[in-house]
């Protein structure tokens, strides 16, 4: 064994003879990876190649219509006159102030909903969370709402709601909410499944009730990130909310689709900038309010 000295750093040297078989042992490892990369490429390819089988894609045709796909962005550049939207940004955006107020109708659905379905994921989280809920049954049941709740896609409860309600923005608040349920209990129970049993424990023990562990155990521990992914869930649904409109749902998303199928192209460019610049700002602040409240829980 040898050893060099390189700014104050003792490397030291295996001999030959025992360095050998450690090298030999690496590269065997090494060449186990790549076996299991090759491995696992092949079997992709193969999974993806069956997919496209079995969904009847045929590549000749996506690649004889991609055109049409970027023809259709073109299009949304420019106005019916064939000008750019830029050349003209009073004519492109002529309904700015109908379009803001259905934005911020919009907005209010999206709102009003990720609070209703927030406080009610609130309650049920516990529900179904092994260290605060002793009975299986209740738990099972629970979770069985939670999955439903977020299984059914938000727009089939809107079309669902728009039949019993009628039109407008309430069927829009209810789909919203109960997709919200759904998700956002996911996500509040796995934060609860985490958090430490110790001070659940120590209520228990002094003779705390139910909702005194959870209380004084459980909600301190969990607050902050149950706010985070509540802000992240609102950004989804004011989306979210958008595309209800489709149904007549509320909101600028009835103005959108009736844009696009009317092929007022430059009308769905600027309701889509308006909607994405929603988003954006929405997404900023949110992504703020969320670091400090992390930083808050790292103090």
């Amino acid at each position: 064994m040898t050893a060099s000295t390189t700014a104050n750093h003792t490397v030291t040297v295996l001999p030959d003879p025992q360095l050998a078989p450690l090298m030999r042992a690496y590269g065997e490892a090494m060449a186990a990876k790549r076996r299991q990369l090759i491995l696992g490429a092949v079997l992709f390819t193969i999974a993806l190649a069956l997919a496209l089988l079995g969904a009847e894609v045929d590549l000749g045709t996506l690649w004889a219509k991609i055109g049409n796909f970027t023809s259709y962005f073109t299009r949304l550049a420019h106005l019916d006159n064939g000008a750019s939207v830029l050349s003209d940004p009073a004519e492109w955006f002529w309904g700015l102030r109908k379009w803001s107020l259905l934005l911020g109708e919009t907005l209010l659905i999206a709102y009003v909903g990720t609070i209703t379905g927030a406080a009610f994921a609130f309650c049920l989280c516990f529900l179904c969370t092994p260290g605060l809920m002793p009975f299986p049954w209740v738990r099972a049941a629970t979770r069985r709402v939670l999955e439903f709740a977020r299984t059914v896609p938000e727009i089939v409860f809107a079309l669902i709601f728009v039949v019993a309600f009628g039109l407008g923005p309430v069927p829009g608040v209810l789909a919203v909410a109960i997709h919200t349920t759904g998700a956002l209990g996911k996500l509040f129970a796995e934060v609860v499944d985490n958090i430490d049993a110790n001070p659940v424990e120590g209520v228990r023990s002094s003779g705390g009730t139910w909702f005194a562990q959870v209380r004084f155990g459980a909600v301190p521990q969990v607050l902050s990130n149950f706010v985070s992914y509540t802000l992240l869930r609102f950004e989804i649904n004011v989306r979210g909310a958008a595309v209800m409109g489709f149904v007549g749902a509320g909101g600028i998303g009835e103005e959108l689709i009736t844009a696009i199928r009317k092929f007022f192209y430059a009308d769905v460019s600027a309701i889509l900038l308006l909607i994405m610049v929603c988003v954006v700002v929405i997404d900023l602040i949110s992504e703020r309010v969320r670091h400090r409240l992390l930083a808050l829980e790292s103090r």
